[in-house]
């Protein structure tokens, strides 16, 4: 027997064990003080009433025999596949319903691809990056490169036509940075990904945060793209679903590699590997794309967008650099007077109680950076503003 020694290789996981830990400190030391945490990745407002309802209408049919669901579908009932399939309509894409496979999350999924493509594929993934995309592969043994997000190009890397890669991960809007690529940034990763026989693997979670029709909130809005392009999607952030689980990724039959689509890899991976998700979380996914349930998660979306808005106020008024805000529930700013990403972080916590997550826990760019998100409390994030404004 022998283990998979590629475990080996993965940093340890000390980003938020470390921020956690001297929080604990932080906090025992200074009973009095109230820490505001602008760090956070999780959602925070609850789910829609329309969800809620739906679920509790889905849990009474699962108590009834006539409406009682066992197995369902490892691609997902028909029923959430067709919503998303006219939510796609809105951005002038057209999808079949079976190109549509139900998930528990994009992270998951993000995974989980990888047992479609082959070992000796080389990964192209953006420095700073979300580490899942460097952990899973790593995990396989594949080989990474990094394309090289900085300050100058506004952490948007461009295709390099020096550089040769089998799978590209694009994050749009991105985490940790925020930064939304143009449809002009987009297309020409699609041509090169065309031109280099790559697959893009797009990450769309934060999406429903922007809110130009300039700006794509979809890789499929690109010409050629259902050739080259692999597109995952959450509801985690788009209705407060990161406790619920549910996303959904879409493989174009149009991607076709050595002569095979992989729309057919993909759902023969998932019916051996994947049960589905539950009938009654699809029920409350489905909910989300009645005209009521755009119109309860639009306002909690905004609610947080507001919440950016007001950080990214606070960041032009001090004059500090940065990403994100606008278009994205992430703030991704350049740590003033050229600290180092730890030593902000302890300046804020010690200064002035207050919790982000510093950019080098995101790979080697990020140095010099941290972000700050959106998820927190309206009252808390005015609060953690005017004392940013105060001392910084």
């Amino acid at each position: 027997m022998n283990i998979n020694k590629n475990y080996l290789n993965l940093e340890d996981s000390y980003l938020f064990s470390t921020i956690a830990k001297k929080v604990a400190d932080f906090s025992n030391n200074n009973p009095d003080k109230k820490i505001i945490r602008l760090g956070i990745g999780d959602v925070t407002l609850p789910l829609a009433p329309v969800v809620v309802e739906a679920i509790k209408k889905a849990a009474d049919e699962m108590g009834v025999q006539a409406t009682f669901k066992g197995y369902g579908p490892e691609q997902g009932y028909a029923f959430l596949r067709e919503a998303i399939q006219k939510y796609y309509e809105t951005k002038h894409v057209k999808l079949e319903a079976d190109e549509i496979f139900i998930s528990d999350g994009a992270k998951s999924d993000l995974g989980n691809i990888l047992d479609i493509f082959a070992l000796d594929n080389t990964v192209l993934v953006p420095d700073p990056v979300y580490p899942v995309y460097v952990d899973t592969n790593i995990m396989a043994g594949r080989k990474i490169i990094f394309a090289d997000a900085n300050e100058a190009n506004g952490f948007l890397p461009l295709p390099d036509e020096n550089v040769k890669c089998d799978i590209i991960y694009i994050c749009s809007p991105n985490n940790p940075t925020g930064a939304v690529y143009t449809k002009d940034g987009l297309t020409k990763w699609v041509n090169y990904a065309l031109k280099n026989d790559a697959v893009i693997l797009f990450d769309a979670a934060y999406e429903c945060f922007i809110k130009s029709n300039e700006l794509p909130s979809s890789i499929y809005e690109i010409e050629g793209a259902k050739k080259c392009a692999i597109e995952f999607c959450s509801f985690s952030k788009t209705a407060g679903f990161t406790g619920t689980r549910c996303g959904y990724t879409v493989v174009p039959k149009e991607l076709v590699k050595q002569g095979t689509q992989l729309n057919k890899f993909w759902l023969r991976r998932q019916t051996t590997k994947f049960n589905g998700v539950p009938y009654i979380v699809q029920r409350a996914a489905e909910a989300i794309f009645t005209a009521e349930g755009q119109k309860q998660i639009k306002e909690n979306i905004s609610y947080y967008s507001e919440n950016a808005k007001i950080i990214s106020d606070t960041m032009d008024k001090l004059g500090i650099w940065y990403t994100g805000g606008k278009h994205s529930p992430y703030i991704w700013l350049k740590c003033p007077n050229n600290m180092s990403s730890w030593d902000f972080f302890d300046y804020l916590l010690n200064t002035l109680a207050l919790v982000g997550t510093p950019g080098s826990g995101f790979g080697r760019n990020g140095e010099g950076f941290f972000r700050l998100t959106s998820f927190g409390d309206r009252d808390k994030t005015i609060e953690a503003m005017k004392r940013f404004s105060q001392i910084i």
